[in-house]
Formats: structure tokens, sequence, C-alpha cells
């Protein structure tokens, strides 16, 4: 089962008298990238969140989670404005202005807009309880991300499988042009020596024509490739059915295809064959590209 590592998950809900956002997203990435953008009072629960997404199963992907968070009931809650901050973004505003000669006045409410302008302080002691609100959301946000991420795999699976199934046959007709070409290799090379010895009435060595044919048809000789070729496509379809992440060992296994396709092209002088293996290599690329996609 693949898993894409493009998705996107978002959840909403009202928990212990908060409004709570979390949106979760994700593009390719070589190893696990996770982000988190939220609010000043739950910084200590950064590390715990990218744990949380650990534990779910996600190992590859550039993560990035939003957490945004609006308090109904602050009774005992604090709104601190961090002056610094807005001072530069207002001078940038106002410079944004000048540069572009913009209309328009910069308002509070304008200010107010950023969300970095203010941020939120809480009475000490409470911060368990925050992340037990907050892990009913993100769970609900992270199992819509991996449905999400799944989905994709799933769709990606399929297309793989289809082009996989195209390589197969190629290779399939590959192989039986090459069992005629190095077939009809001696007829070719008797037909021509003899239009060459003709005119001198010079017979033609049988032994010789059966040397030169066994030298050919050792040095185009691909089966060796096609063995290794038909036990790729039942690994491929062996990674497809494992639960761990198979990103990184089709990728490899993909390398290693394509490596044998391009042998079979040095081997092989016939034209049709050469045809072919340009189609294999062009659906090898695809599939490699889309495997970059996968976790």
């Amino acid at each position: 089962m693949l898993k894409s590592m493009t998705a996107f998950g978002r959840e909403r809900r009202n928990v212990g008298g908060k409004d709570i956002t979390v949106e979760i997203k994700s593009v390719n990435n070589r190893y696990l990238d996770c982000q988190v953008k939220l609010p000043h009072v739950y910084s200590p629960l950064e590390q715990r969140i990218k744990q949380y997404i650990q534990s779910k199963g996600i190992s590859r992907g550039k993560v990035d989670i939003g957490i945004f968070v609006e308090f109904e009931e602050a009774t005992d809650t604090e709104i601190l404005v961090n002056t610094e901050y807005a001072a530069k973004y207002i001078s940038a505003l106002k410079s944004l202005k000048e540069q572009f000669a913009l209309a328009g006045e910069i308002s509070v409410m304008e200010v107010a807009r950023d969300r970095e302008v203010f941020s939120i302080k809480k009475p000490d002691g409470d911060i368990e309880a925050e992340w037990l609100d907050l892990q009913v959301v993100l769970g609900a946000a992270a199992d819509k991300f991996i449905s999400a991420r799944a989905g994709e795999g799933a769709r990606i699976e399929e297309d793989l499988k289809g082009k996989v199934e195209n390589i197969r046959g190629t290779v399939s007709r590959i192989e039986a042009l090459s069992d005629e070409d190095i077939g009809g290799y001696r007829k070719r090379l008797e037909e021509k020596l003899k239009a060459v010895l003709a005119d001198n009435n010079i017979t033609v060595d049988e032994n010789r024509i059966l040397t030169e044919c066994a030298i050919y048809a050792d040095r185009a000789a691909i089966d060796e490739e096609i063995v290794r070729l038909k036990s790729h496509f039942c690994a491929f379809y062996g990674y497809l059915e494992s639960h761990e992440p198979v990103g990184r060992s089709l990728d490899f296994l993909i390398q290693e295809m394509n490596r044998e396709i391009n042998t079979i092209g040095s081997k092989c002088s016939n034209s049709d064959i050469a045809h072919l293996v340009v189609e294999a290599k062009t659906e090898m690329e695809k599939i490699r590209e889309q495997i970059q996609n996968i976790e």
C-alpha cells in the first residue's frame, strides 16, 4: 500500500472554550522535516506535536502544521502586544505604501490582522490540559491528512502498475525479437559471404560461419538481463504489498531496472529492439518521477 508525500488535512473544533483549527500539509522531501506554527502559549508543546505526528506513521516529507486558537473565555488570559514585531511590521507597510504609491491609510485593524502582533499568556500549570484539548483536534486533522496520503498513494499505485505492465510487455517483445535476430544471423551472414565470394569461386567455410554465429550470439545474448528484469518486476509488486514506507526502495529498484534496459540497448543492433528500448526508458522515467511522491 503506497502513501503519497503530498497531502492536506484540516480540522476545526470548539474544545474547552477554545476555537481550535489545525491544518497539516506536506510535500516531497527525502527525509521527515516537520515544522510547526502555533500560538506562543503552546510553544512548550511543539516537540510533543512533532512526536505525535511521527507516532502516526509519517516518516518522510516536508510537513507543515499550522495551529490557530481563538479563546472564547478570557477571564484568566492575558493578551500581550509583540511591540518590536509590530513596529517592524508597520515600518514594512509604510515602506510598501511609499515605494509603490499605494492609496489608503495604515489602520489598527490592518496591523491587527497579523497574528504575530499578539501573543496570549495563560497561567502556568495549564499546559497538560491544553495538550489534551489540542490533541483532540490534532488527531482529527492527522486522520484526514493520512487518509489523503493514502488516497493519493492508491491513485499513484494504479498508475505505476499500468506503466510497469507496459514495460513488461515491451520486454517480452524485445525478448522475442532478440531470439529472432540471433536465429536469423546465420542466414544473413551466409548470404552476404556467398555474394562476396561468388565471383572468386571460393567455397564458404561452414565452420567459420558457425564460429561467427556463436560469437555474435554470445555478444548479443540478453538472457541474463531479461531474467533480472523479470525478477525486478516481481520485487516491484512485492513492495506494493508492503505496509512500510517503500519510496526509497522503489527508487533504487527502478534504477536497477533502467540499468538492465540500457544494457539491452547497448547489446542489440536491431533497429526494432532499439525503438522498444527507447519506449521502455521513457516509461521508466515517468515511473521515476512518480516515485518521488511516494513515502
